[in-house]
């Protein structure tokens, strides 16, 4: 009897604990489960901010300008360009990939008389293999180096940031030609882009003669280059030069459907300053320090060769027109031709938004030694 009491109150004695064991389960449970809730919802606010739908442009590392919401009309502008008003300021992002030894170094940096600044994005891989096997390949060319380098942010995020970045990591160890910086990559960032790379050039380049800076999509011919550069009477890279495609007399585009869109917002006036077409200009050492100099007092502007023209500006100096660079595309006013004739090109010094497959074709046909051209070719005009 004893026993059979004994074994009773020890059954309700392990049943009282399990009930406590379990209440004090639930209660836990409860709490994460609140928590957790309380977390989704405030990543889901800070996620449909009415502010934008697209992610920070630049590095988490610089803050917003907080400022920036009291702009009148803020609130009615695309993501992307409220973005840029809130980081406006940032400047300053880590390098991933850099290249300090790419001119010899600082005191050597003279020894290079061209270097080719070509601005490209980390997916496009087959552009900077293309260009790395043709005109933008690495070489003494009549007495002069030549040398290369790709500048780059960073682009997608998570799993795919981080493919591309070994991506890039891996063309860098075979090729040792990119320089790379935690920013994200778009079209509004490339005044940025440009900005980190004079930092750059001033810092491990400041004495490299000559620049042909473009994009990773044109087609150039740096035998061209030289041959127009040499030929620049007393100027080996000491003086002001600053050529391309010029565009002059107008101003911001205004209408919100524009890739190149500048509301008052950004900038007021509606004028911008004489300026050479992005896609591709040459430049000399002494002109790209100057613009360097000039950007540390002008606010960004997301219109990067705008902005170039902008600190040319401010210093006194103004781009110059060249026939040969034709950023807004060749024209050839002949019917039934062929506009890919390699007649059209042997001459020029860039031409832009070229098909990688058709870099690689057009190279090896200009330097073809049997290539014959008549006056009306070599003049950019004519039939072949």
């Amino acid at each position: 009897m004893r026993k059979k009491k004994a074994e009773t109150i020890a059954l309700i004695l392990t049943g009282v604990v399990c009930l406590f064991v379990i209440m004090n389960k639930n209660d836990t449970e409860d709490d994460v489960t609140s928590n957790s809730k309380d977390t989704h919802e405030m990543l889901h606010h800070q996620i449909h901010l009415p502010r934008s739908k697209t992610p920070k442009p630049l590095s988490s590392r610089c803050q917003q300008n907080m400022s920036a919401y009291n702009v009148t009309g803020f609130s009615t502008l695309p993501g992307h360009i409220q973005d840029f008003l809130l980081y406006r300021h940032c400047r300053n992002f880590p390098m991933l990939l850099d290249l300090p030894n790419k001119c010899g170094g600082p005191l050597n940096s003279a020894d290079v008389f061209l270097l080719l600044v070509i601005k490209s994005s980390p997916e496009n891989y087959e552009r900077r293999e293309v260009l790395r096997k043709t005109w933008a390949k690495e070489r003494l060319h009549k007495g002069v180096w030549i040398r290369r380098v790709f500048i780059i942010g960073t682009t997608k995020t998570g799993f795919e940031k981080r493919r591309l970045n070994k991506l890039l990591e891996l063309e860098n160890n075979e090729n040792k030609d990119i320089l790379q910086w935690d920013f994200n990559d778009s079209f509004f960032n490339l005044t940025l882009k440009q900005i980190l790379f004079l930092e750059w050039m001033e810092r491990w380049c400041p004495q490299a003669r000559f620049l042909l800076n473009g994009d990773d999509d044109i087609f150039a011919n740096t035998f061209n280059m030289i041959e127009y550069l040499q030929g620049q009477e007393d100027n080996n890279g000491s003086k002001h030069l600053f050529t391309g495609h010029l565009i002059q007399n107008v101003g911001p585009i205004r209408h919100s459907s524009s890739k190149y869109f500048v509301p008052v917002q950004v900038q007021e006036s509606d004028r911008y300053p004489p300026y050479c077409g992005g896609g591709g200009f040459l430049l000399s050492g002494f002109t790209a320090r100057t613009i360097y100099n000039m950007s540390h007092s002008i606010i960004i502007l997301p219109i990067d060769d705008v902005y170039m023209g902008m600190c040319l500006e401010k210093a006194g100096l103004k781009p110059t027109s060249h026939f040969a660079v034709k950023t807004a595309g060749l024209h050839v006013p002949a019917e039934n031709v062929d506009i890919f004739h390699p007649c059209y090109y042997r001459e020029i010094i860039l031409v832009h938004r070229f098909l990688p497959h058709m870099i690689f074709v057009m190279w090896d046909e200009i330097q073809n030694p049997h290539l014959q051209c008549g006056k009306t070719n070599s003049s950019l005009q004519g039939s072949p």
